[in-house]
């Protein structure tokens, strides 16, 4: 085992002292070492419950013959972080959870691992590690929180306290109307009830492999949870035995079979950042064009909030995850059924028996909401390496649109611009400078786009940003523009004025003026000193790559 490096032979009597100290016997020094590495904390809601979560797992680690040990790492919650200084800080600590927990696998030589995430960042930056450590892995979240309720019954979430503010300001509902909702909105723990970026993640590890069936939409207060957190906790002892790892279950084939799901679902942007991460994480080569195919392919057959007034629950009550990857296996070649999962099984063992049992929810593929993906990549010249827009969010009114620019050099400007009128319907908001590097940290801009819909704006302007959107963005909003403006690339040399041209279906965003302007207007371009140039961020601003390249750190 992995762990006898730090257990066996006579030079390792003072490894074996220091195990005893944390309550290891004779007896278990013949058994595995498995890390519980979880994300619990007090300030997040997808978390608050995970110490008790790690317990389960810990305990079910221990009757499987493995010897568990938890360690905990830092999570951001995006909601609260968000419209301040705090989201700069976001999607940095991917990385400082991915090298958190490689730094504790490899220094304690531990035999395999349970990932205990939730919320937005946490997922993927677990999955980085597990890549690139490369032991047996099984991932079992925390589950999503569900849905609120207004006294009249409507179902509501986080965005919609985010879209109340631009209501509240524009007059359309009153003090008491927002307040209502603010108490409303999130009735208890778990990751936010829509398809936001946290349940996009726990999602996409059920279609990647690395999660058990009903990791993603299982409610973090049903009791069906704790039998999943048993069987993760069971089933990675077995794994160990087995010596599967990440590298056998998250490949291209794997990954493609993540992104189908994300187009089928309608997923958030946020996911291809992500996924481009892990895949250069396991040496395996995943670029954007790859999602531009897939996204061409495959059907979107279900939409959940911020794209339909449907939450997880529904998407878990009417079949989950497994009947929607069974669903879209009807389309010739698209699926791939051999790829190995966790549960020792194939993807295509894992979802045979799977069935809609809500068609409302879960359309069938001859009554899909389009019979392209749910997120598309435009390019244009500008957006020469690319750009993300979540389809399934965005109108049919929107799909193509055309207006000048009303430009912002931060999402702040943009939030003060946006709520004191300085944009009309017609306009294109271009929020710039809000990139990997020039943020630093990629800010998402749920603020702004709630605002834009709270203002009744929605279905009359376009946003566009080289910084990212959170899972709850909708509307006509493109995003992860590259080249960013910090580092030279066309949104960074437009003017207000400038003629905007988005074109959705055709994969086209352009500025209308000539290549030759561009050219000049490039040259005259000159770096800006980064916001922040000190501590986390400020090295973050110097090694940070593309968002095209999945914001990845490089050396």
């Amino acid at each position: 085992m992995r762990s006898d490096a730090v257990k066996k032979g006579f030079e390792r009597a003072p490894h074996r002292s220091l195990l005893r100290a944390c309550g290891i016997k004779e007896k278990d020094f013949n058994k595995p070492l498995i890390a519980i590495a979880n994300s619990y904390t007090d300030v997040v809601p997808g978390h608050v419950h995970l110490h008790e979560v790690g317990e389960s797992v810990k305990k079910a680690v221990y009757q499987a013959g493995g010897v568990p040990f938890v360690f905990n790492t830092i999570a951001v919650c995006d909601g609260i972080a968000m419209g301040h200084m705090g989201m700069r800080y976001s999607l940095v600590s991917r990385e400082i959870i991915a090298d958190a927990v490689e730094t504790m696998l490899r220094a304690h030589c531990f035999d395999g691992m349970v990932c205990i995430p939730n919320c937005d960042k946490i997922v993927p930056g677990m999955l980085m590690a597990a890549m690139r450590v490369n032991i047996p892995t099984i991932f079992v979240s925390g589950g999503p929180m569900r849905a609120g309720k207004t006294k009249d019954g409507k179902a509501i979430d986080l965005i919609s306290v985010f879209e109340g503010v631009g209501e509240y300001k524009e007059g359309k509902i009153s003090e008491e109307d927002l307040k209502h909702i603010e108490e409303n909105a999130c009735p208890g723990y778990g990751s936010c009830s829509g398809l936001f970026t946290a349940n996009s993640m726990n999602c996409l590890c059920e279609a990647i492999g690395i999660a058990l069936p009903g990791n993603g939409t299982i409610l973090a207060e049903d009791k069906r949870r704790k039998k999943l957190y048993d069987a993760a906790g069971k089933r990675i002892v077995e794994l160990v035995k087995e010596n599967v790892r990440p590298s056998d279950i998250i490949t291209n084939k794997s990954i493609d079979n993540a992104i189908i799901l994300d187009m089928a679902i309608g997923g958030s942007t946020n996911t291809v950042l992500h996924t481009l991460a892990i895949a250069n994480e396991g040496e395996i080569k995943y670029e954007l064009k790859r999602i531009d195919e897939i996204s061409k392919k495959a059907s979107n057959i279900c939409k959940v909030s911020p794209s339909s007034h449907f939450h997880i629950e529904d998407v878990d009550r009417a079949g989950g995850i497994s009947a929607i990857l069974k669903e879209m296996s009807k389309v010739d070649n698209l699926l791939n059924f051999d790829c190995l999962t966790v549960t020792g099984e194939t993807l295509g063992k894992n979802i045979e028996d799977a069935e809609i049992k809500d068609e409302n929810v879960i359309h069938r593929l001859e009554n899909a909401y389009s019979t392209t993906g749910g997120l598309a990549v435009l390019y244009g010249n500008l957006a020469p390496d690319g750009s993300i827009v979540k389809y399934a969010g965005v109108s049919e009114k929107m799909m193509v649109f055309e207006g000048p620019a009303v430009i912002f050099d931060s999402q702040e400007e943009a939030c003060e611009g946006i709520l004191s009128d300085k944009v009309k319907a017609g306009d294109v908001i271009v929020i710039r400078y809000e990139g990997p590097k020039g943020g630093p940290g990629m800010q998402e801009m749920l603020s702004p786009t709630s605002y834009v819909m709270g203002r009744g704006l929605g279905e009359s302007v376009a946003l566009i940003t080289d910084g990212r959107f959170s899972g709850g963005t909708r509307g006509a909003c493109i995003g992860h523009i590259a080249p960013e403006a910090a580092d030279g690339g066309p949104i960074g040399l437009l003017e207000n004025g400038d003629i905007i041209s988005i074109n959705i279906p055709n994969g086209k965003i352009n500025v209308n003026i000539t290549d030759s302007e561009i050219e000049e207007r490039g040259k005259k371009w000159k770096v800006r000193k980064p916001r922040v140039d000190y501590g986390v961020l400020g090295r973050y601003s110097k090694m940070v790559s593309s968002a095209s390249e999945g914001a990845i750190l490089k050396l």
